[in-house]
């Protein structure tokens, strides 16, 4: 029987979201912890890994693109106009909360399905403060200050923005671009010995790279839908976990999509990748100090990932690989927030008179 395109949506998004899940929960892919790893130990395999993940987007992504199988104009990082306040004020509130709530939402919905229960907390804080931005309370806010820091560029890619200010093809700066970009992230991340020889580490940026490229391919290619025609999507966490909270209280009215899919296979798949290493345990918060900085850390990244337009896998992977100015600037301000946090907390600082304490070291966070 043939499944129509929402159901190929549906049933593909899953499928992306359990890989990722498994994958996560196994190799304890973390971009907060990433960041805490290098600015506590000076161990950078687990920000290398998230840099070979957005070499192999990128690679994969651009491939599609250039030989005409796939059209990411219409996405939300290429479509949307530049809102460079937006993109740097959420991204270091969102860089900064995730350093409080320990972990962006990717890295919390894989420990919820693993039993922490504290991530259920930083799950529901950040879903309901995201929603409340995207269309709620907050969401004049938003607008005004995207209204006000709105860019008058013209367009959003890098490609595009170089050829217009400098007059060549875009076809052929975006191979250059594209090529270049893969090449010498994946040429920095893997110059370092400890990361070569780190197997979890290069199959985590491997196969989340891959994950990226394949969403994708999903929604503009297998799940396309010509006469209903929906914006191309692949791996992010904002929106979607703002959705799926939605979709649980109005279920009668509301619809799934992709993203919601994606967020309930991410659940599955650490579930079941943390039963399979017998690492499945149910934890709470270890104080009220603890709970109050979570959850601040979370409203944080809610607010903020919807004024920076996604998360750490939203724009600094999914984004990146459409080669948006948007996404690359998002990006940076969001790393730029996690080092100011992880600096912070590792020079001993409180929040809401509780120690910040940095992601476990990768002893820890990895068992």
């Amino acid at each position: 029987m043939e499944l129509a395109p929402l159901q190929l949506a549906l049933w593909g998004g899953l499928a992306l979201g359990v890989m990722f899940g498994a994958v996560a929960q196994a190799t304890a892919f973390c971009s907060s912890g990433a960041i805490t790893d290098w600015v506590r130990d000076g161990n950078s395999n687990r920000l290398r890994a998230w840099g070979l993940a957005a070499a192999v987007a990128i690679f994969a992504s651009q491939l599609m693109i250039g030989f005409g199988i796939l059209s990411l104009d219409k996405s939300m990082y290429l479509a949307a106009p530049l809102a460079f306040g937006g993109l740097v004020l959420g991204g270091v509130m969102f860089g900064i909360g995730m350093i409080l709530a320990q972990g962006c939402p990717a890295r919390n919905l894989v420990r919820l399905g693993g039993g922490n229960l504290r991530a259920l907390v930083v799950v529901l804080v950040f879903a309901a403060s995201a929603y409340a931005t995207m269309r709620g309370v907050l969401a004049p806010l938003r607008a005004n200050l995207e209204a006000a820091t709105r860019s008058s560029l013209g367009a959003s890619g890098i490609p595009e923005l170089i050829a217009r200010y400098a007059q060549v093809d875009s076809g052929a700066g975006r191979w250059v671009i594209a090529l270049g970009a893969a090449a010498v992230l994946a040429m920095v991340c893997l110059a370092s010995r400890s990361f070569r020889n780190s197997p979890r580490d290069l199959v985590a940026g491997l196969v989340v790279g891959l994950l990226v490229a394949g969403g994708w391919y999903l929604t503009g290619v297998i799940a396309y839908d010509e006469f209903n025609a929906a914006p191309p999507a692949s791996l992010t966490f904002v929106a979607p976990l703002g959705d799926s909270l939605q979709y649980l209280l109005l279920y009668t009215g509301a619809s799934a999509n992709f993203g919601i899919a994606l967020i309930g296979g991410v659940l599955l798949g650490a579930c079941a990748m943390a039963l399979a290493r017998r690492r499945f345990r149910l934890e709470g918060f270890g104080d009220q100090t603890d709970f109050f900085r979570q959850i601040a850390g979370a409203a944080l990244m809610g607010v903020g990932g919807v004024l920076a337009m996604g998360c750490t896998v939203g724009q600094g992977l999914t984004g990146l690989s459409t080669l948006s100015l948007g996404s690359l600037i998002a990006a940076s301000s969001i790393v730029l927030g996690g080092y100011i946090g992880a600096r912070w907390s590792a020079a001993g600082n409180t929040v809401c008179g509780a120690d910040v304490a940095l992601d476990p070291a990768p002893s820890t966070a990895r068992s």
